[in-house]
């Protein structure tokens, strides 16, 4: 199984330091949370606030369906006659729009008392109108009610009840604060899954697009695990390239050594973005160190590691703020498994020569994906059909 969270999201926060910055400031108020001892409800909680509900009598830790069968049991019997007893049948909605569950009992309920003589209501609908009004805590358990035809109820929980059942599943964890889920009989989950996330750029701050990547990313990793599936967590850094050129070779200009911050390095990388627009000569140097660095020139490799740890330090203060942990394959660490990988492709007509450039067509009229360019040149494909050869050969062969 392999995802990916989002990969080079295009959302530039105007002020992507400041949101890393609070981000930051915000890891003392994550380190004092740890401090504090949460008192959990001995009963449902149906809220943040963790107020508890009128369904003392539902036993904590049981299933979503036991929750609605309890609030129409307690629903049917406030209709009714006291010391009535009725066992409510309870369903999964067909499908997301009508509901969560149904509760479809009006409709025998209604035609045993018929039967009996004894009956206030005019209808099955009627009945389950009623029993709707008398579900116990309502407004706070369902975000939406609803009576469908002869007297079908639908209801749809309400966001704030899931968010504070989740609270509550952690809260009751292990001291780890990891939660482990027993699988449905008919859930059909892989032993391994590689999640691809994260992704930041190398000589940048993380943005705000980088952010929601790495939390969808990281919140699919824990999910998973708490299935039981082996998880690898992936960092595919942009870290190669004609930009890296642009800024190695304003860095030697400079004379500049290695004694800054990721924030200098944005600003170096926008000064040779300037120059590289405008200066031919300049154009000319940089591309030509991005073939040295390419071919492992000791000098280009060190300053290009020297700036890759740099911000290597900055994103892994995040990640530690974050509580996670994923291994760095960026760009570069594909490049060497390029050509071979095109190679294969060619030999089993899936890559095709057309007008220079190696494409991949899904069908003649298509738009083709370009893998290598007409100059002999990689591009982004080149280096994620690489990457996805390597995961598929290197970890999930493995399962």
């Amino acid at each position: 199984m392999i995802v990916s969270s989002m990969r080079c999201s295009r959302i530039h926060g105007q002020h992507s330091s400041f949101v890393t910055n609070l981000l930051r400031r915000g890891c003392v108020r994550r380190r004092l949370a740890r401090q504090v001892k949460v008192r959990t409800c001995d009963t449902l909680v149906y809220s943040s606030a963790c107020k508890p509900s009128t369904l003392g009598s539902v036993p904590k830790g049981d299933g979503l369906r036991q929750i609605v069968k309890a609030a129409f049991s307690e629903a049917v019997t406030a209709v009714l006659s006291k010391g009535t007893l009725v066992d409510v049948n309870i369903s999964e909605c067909s499908g997301n729009v009508i509901g969560d569950y149904q509760c479809n009992s009006a409709m025998q309920i209604f035609a045993e008392m018929k039967q009996s003589g004894e009956t206030p209501y005019s209808s099955p609908r009627s009945l389950a109108e009623a029993i709707v009004e008398a579900i116990p805590d309502r407004d706070n358990l369902f975000a939406q009610t609803s009576v469908a035809g002869p007297g079908f109820v639908n209801v749809t929980f309400s966001a704030d009840f899931l968010a504070a059942q989740v609270l509550e599943t952690v809260v009751n964890s292990a001291d780890d604060g990891k939660v482990s889920i027993q699988p449905q009989r008919n859930m059909s989950l892989p032993k391994l899954a590689v999640v691809d996330y994260s992704s930041p750029n190398i000589a940048k701050e993380m943005h705000v697009g980088h952010l929601r990547s790495t939390i969808i990313g990281e919140t699919l990793c824990r999910a998973l695990e708490s299935f039981g599936v082996e998880i690898v967590r992936l960092n595919h850094v942009g870290d190669w390239g004609t930009q890296f050129g642009m800024l190695l070779t304003h860095l030697q200009d400079m004379q500049m050594g290695s004694n800054f911050a990721i924030t200098d390095l944005q600003e170096f990388y926008k000064e040779s973005k300037l120059r590289f627009d405008k200066d031919d000569d300049f154009k000319a140097r940089a591309q030509s160190a991005v073939v040295l660095l390419q071919a492992g020139d000791g000098q280009m490799r060190k300053l290009w590691e020297e700036i890759c740890e740099i911000s290597r330090q900055d994103f892994e203060e995040i990640y530690s703020i974050l509580d996670m942990s994923l291994i760095e394959r960026g760009e570069s660490f594909y490049n060497d498994l390029i050509p071979c990988v095109l190679d294969d492709l060619v030999k089993k007509g899936i890559a095709v020569e057309n007008q220079g450039a190696l494409c991949i067509f899904e069908n003649e009229e298509s738009t083709p994906l370009i893998c290598r360019k007409s100059d002999g040149g990689f591009n982004y494909a080149s280096t994620d059909l690489a990457a996805l050869w390597q995961v598929l050969n290197a970890f999930l062969a493995l399962v």
